[in-house]
């Protein structure tokens, strides 16, 4: 069931193709690929890598048009997020168009801990962020509480 409601017409209004761009490690798509189906189902428009890329795609391209084109990003920290090339150039994207928007990284902390986080990045344990452990329905009610206000 599509939670958004009315509020779609505000999402059409501003400009981008995507409510949530979802930057994670291919090692956490246990949690991810729910998640991503779960706010689909909601009615959240989800660039997610296994819902839009297609063999002989370009890979940079496609992830810098799904940055750009998203109001959000929806970013799930984990151990194997901080050691890979792939998440971390998407949260340095993400990082860059803060500088130039209000908010919109959206952290998830997936089998991590703030103190974790902080050694892994002080800014990013700054942010408000939800945690994988209450479960998929409490992080997508808290990702879509963001995308309706």
């Amino acid at each position: 069931m599509n939670t958004l409601g009315h509020s779609t017409k505000n999402y059409l209004l501003s400009g981008k193709e995507y409510d949530l761009f979802i930057a994670h490690a291919s090692e956490d798509k246990d949690f991810v690929t729910p998640l991503a189906s779960l706010l689909r189902k909601k009615g959240a428009r989800v660039w997610y890598d296994d819902f839009i890329l297609k063999i002989g795609d370009s890979l940079r391209r496609e992830i810098d048009k799904g940055l750009v084109q998203s109001r959000y990003g929806v970013v799930v920290l984990s151990h194997y997020f901080f050691e890979k090339h792939w998440p971390q150039k998407e949260l340095d994207a993400l990082v860059a168009m803060e500088q130039l928007d209000k908010s919109v990284i959206l952290p998830i902390w997936h089998n991590i801990d703030r103190d974790s986080v902080i050694k892994y990045s002080p800014t990013l344990a700054d942010i408000k962020a939800t945690k994988s452990s209450q479960g998929i329905d409490v992080v997508a009610d808290e990702i879509m509480q963001r995308l309706t206000h």
